[in-house]
């Protein structure tokens, strides 16, 4: 982009265009995954849905590549193009819920914190993630599971409605009665349609919650794991809990005694009837597998249980990640996670096992663009530090695992645990049959790949 057209840019946006000559520059570009170092010619840091056409028009006319950031969480980096041009979406961080339907709209840069602290003054919730700073729209796009999956199904099975910049720059409301092929798209098909300026979803009752942390020796990951994929499926849909391999962080609520220990773990998110005691007594199971090294359990505003894992992994450090859906561990698997569980290669670096049953199987593979409504759970193997001398041992060992655990695979990822440059098939993989309809309704809505800095989607020939 030459400056002739970054001024024309600068005159024409309500928000500000950063550039390699502002002062504020790398900190603007800076993202969640420190490992990703691009440097886009601009960032346009758009205040609502006039500033995003103008955005779109401007890269449109100067050819330039343009990516779109919402919360920065993206881990292969995707809302960066180098030379490029980013829409960045943070300045619009805003939620509106209405009382008397339950509904909550979203806008397109918030991040799920924002979400969790609006809708909880009326005891409402939406399944999302696990981190108060992962962005609504990303997570959205991608599916979105987490510590509510089992209860209330998928991010998108709340999303009812979608307000949409096209790469024409036209707007349309996707909804169930207006454009719903593009709807059925965006619930779980990336960010390969347009620009999601804000979301409509449908929220659930969720108030205090029961919290719990689980941690085992490492050793004893073969019992847990053999006892954890037997219970779970079979508990009740209030009971969520996450199968993690672990380093103890120093600090509460652990004790000295296990700080800095390898570890198995499931962090338990209840959310049943709040009496006394009902909490320990469906977690008094955690016994059977193995003594525990630390059982911990209490009651917690939602929004709390949400932001519990954001000083343990701020912005700033590296990472690689990459992902498979599973619809059972088998002995072969758990080997494979014994094995990587000892040889944890930094204090940070982790795996987790996401069970996305339960509600989530109540919807048909073909009603949503998320394919693996059979899956029993969504893994993800993250090599994490925050020292950039350790990022080719992260990645190493991520790639090492995931290669070794994939055999055991269904054959796919949720498209926001696949790693960077993982190639095309893999994106198919993702998607299963409904691939073809997703490209079908990309070239619809997008036919000349003008979004294709995402896991792209290609247009469908006419």
């Amino acid at each position: 982009m030459d400056a002739t057209a970054l001024d024309s840019l600068r005159t024409a946006l309500r928000g500000r265009v950063v550039t390699p000559q502002d002062a504020e520059y790398d900190e603007t570009r800076s993202i969640y995954n420190a490992m990703i170092d691009r440097r886009p010619a601009a960032i346009a840091q758009c205040t609502g849905t006039a500033d995003v056409r103008t955005t779109i028009a401007s890269a449109q006319e100067t050819g330039a590549d343009l990516a779109v950031r919402g919360g920065g969480h993206s881990g292969p980096g995707l809302c960066l193009v180098d030379g490029g041009l980013t829409l960045d979406l943070s300045p619009m961080r805003w939620v509106r819920v209405d009382p008397d339907t339950g509904t909550v709209r979203v806008g397109g840069g918030s991040q799920l914190g924002d979400l969790d602290h609006e809708a909880h003054s009326f005891g409402r919730g939406i399944p999302s993630g696990i981190n108060s700073t992962t962005g609504v729209g990303g997570l959205t796009l991608g599916g979105g599971h987490g510590h509510l999956t089992r209860k209330y199904g998928l991010t998108v099975d709340s999303l009812i409605g979608a307000d949409v910049v096209l790469a024409d720059g036209s707007v349309v409301a996707a909804s169930e009665k207006e454009h719903p092929d593009l709807l059925w798209a965006l619930r779980g098909g990336g960010g390969n349609f347009g620009v999601v300026t804000s979301f409509t979803f449908r929220s659930h009752p969720v108030d205090t919650v029961g919290v719990a942390v689980t941690v085992w020796p490492v050793d004893r990951t073969a019992e847990v794991l053999r006892w954890y994929r037997e219970f779970l499926p079979s508990a009740p849909e209030d009971l969520n809990g996450f199968f993690a391999l672990m380093t103890v962080p120093p600090g509460p609520p652990f004790p000295e005694p296990v700080h800095g220990r390898k570890m198995c773990a499931v962090i338990w998110c209840y959310t049943g009837e709040p009496e006394e005691g009902r909490l320990e007594e469906t977690l008094s199971v955690v016994n059977e597998p193995a003594p525990p090294a630390f059982h911990f359990a209490t009651p917690m505003p939602y929004p709390a249980l949400q932001t519990m894992f954001d000083e343990l992994v701020p912005k700033g450090l590296q990472w690689y990640w990459r992902g498979d859906f599973f619809d059972g561990i088998p002995d072969a698997a758990v080997a494979v996670h014994e094995r990587y569980g000892h040889a944890l290669p930094t204090d940070l670096s982790t795996m987790h096992l996401y069970p996305v049953d339960g509600a989530a199987h109540r919807v048909a593979p073909g009603e949503t663009a998320w394919a693996y409504r059979d899956a029993v759970w969504s893994g993800v193997v993250a090599g994490i530090d925050p020292d950039p001398a350790n990022a080719d041992a992260v990645r190493q060992w991520c790639v090492d695992y995931w290669t070794d655990l994939h055999p055991h695979s269904m054959g796919g990822s949720y498209v926001n645990f696949l790693g960077e440059s993982e190639g095309p098939e893999r994106v198919r993989s993702t998607y299963r049959d409904n691939y073809d309809r997703l490209a079908a309704v990309k070239r619809a809505y997008d036919p000349h790949n003008f979004f294709h800095a995402n896991q792209n989607i290609a247009p469908s020939a006419a």
